[in-house]
């Protein structure tokens, strides 16, 4: 029987979040290229991945999700020069 590699699975995810963050980051400056204010970007682009997860997941992994961020967000992870790269 084959056991997964959590090392492998670790680095795959990893690999999977930074494709992410390069398809947002191009997504969101096609965006401010076209006029649309930042605060319209980023309240479209939040709604978006809410409404995905909680009709993929569950309202529960949502909720868990605004819950992680919001402790991210009053820990100063973002205004400290941190970001999800």
């Amino acid at each position: 029987m084959h056991t997964p590699d959590p090392d492998f699975e670790a680095r795959i995810r990893e690999e999977k979040r930074l494709v992410a963050i390069e398809n947002h980051a191009e997504a969101w400056a096609e965006g401010e290229a076209a006029g649309i204010d930042i605060d319209i970007i980023a309240e479209t682009a939040l709604a978006t991945a809410l409404g995905e997860l909680a009709r993929c997941c569950g309202e529960e992994s949502a909720l868990a999700l605004v819950d992680r961020m919001r402790n991210r967000i009053l820990s100063g992870e973002f205004t400290r020069g941190g970001c999800l790269h």
